[in-house]
């Protein structure tokens, strides 16, 4: 279910055929069997709406989760790329060659940070993923060389600022696997297709013969693709830019 949801684009095609599928079972099986009187319709509409309500507060509550989401992933990009130009100002306190080696570093380490939200290629991530982790230890050794040259409160400066980049490369990760849990997305669909069964079910005869039946399904089709591509970091099209890590490359005299 997570690789699936992964992909927004097929998410929406296959959850429109399912629903589809579901508003057709409700009108041409479920109805010619169990015909609908007068006296049970108004019982079936009031059931009919609560399961359309419960849908419409769930899918609202779930895109409001996803976009809180999407909002930290950005906060945590800025906050990330603050703590590195923040480091790489205060690698000035150092002495050379250890300031410059920790300068360059960082330029180094603001390209993969800015290649690992740009790429989407598993084997690219993986190699980055890698790459990042041995520049990682390599910033953190000058770090600690700074402090052993100069225990002074300076150094420790310089090590703390260390520390904070490490961090937030930490804690943008954390934001990035932190999703809408699949009991919620296996909750809105299983909620959807009740929901157009019964608008199957309840259509009358010229609704059935119509387009207008296909609204419900494409429309709680397209509200979950749009669900799913804000919670997908590196799905869909809708993604967190890192244009903050950009302008500070572009600081740095990178272009």
């Amino acid at each position: 279910m997570a690789a699936f949801v992964d992909h927004p684009a097929v998410l929406l095609v296959v959850l429109a055929v399912v629903f589809i599928a579901a508003v057709a079972f409700g009108a041409f099986v479920l109805r010619p069997r169990a015909e609908l009187t007068e006296s049970q319709r108004e019982d079936f509409k009031v059931v009919q709406g609560a399961t359309f309500t419960l849908l419409a507060f769930i899918i609202g509550f779930c895109l409001s989760m996803a976009v809180s989401r999407y909002d930290q992933r950005k906060n945590l990009e800025e906050a990330e790329a603050n703590a590195i130009g923040t480091e790489y100002a205060r690698a000035d306190l150092a002495r050379d060659p250890v300031a410059s080696s920790i300068k360059s570093g960082l330029i180094r380490y603001s390209q993969l940070r800015l290649a690992d939200y740009l790429t989407r290629d598993p084997e690219a991530l993986a190699q980055i993923g890698r790459d990042t982790t041995a520049l990682q230890s390599e910033l953190w050794q000058s770090a600690t060389q700074v402090a052993k040259d100069m225990p002074t409160p300076i150094g420790a400066t310089v090590v703390t600022g260390m520390n904070d980049v490490l961090n937030s490369q930490d804690y943008s990760e954390a934001a990035r696997i932190n999703r809408i849990p699949i009991g919620a997305w296996v909750l809105m669909i299983l909620i959807g297709a009740c929901g157009c069964v019964m608008q199957g079910y309840g259509a009358s005869g010229s609704l059935r013969k119509g387009m207008l039946i296909a609204i419900l399904p494409v429309t709680v089709s397209l509200s979950l693709a749009l669900i799913a591509d804000v919670d997908s970091p590196r799905g869909g099209v809708i993604h967190v830019q890192p244009q903050n890590l950009g302008r500070l490359l572009h600081s740095f005299g990178i272009p």
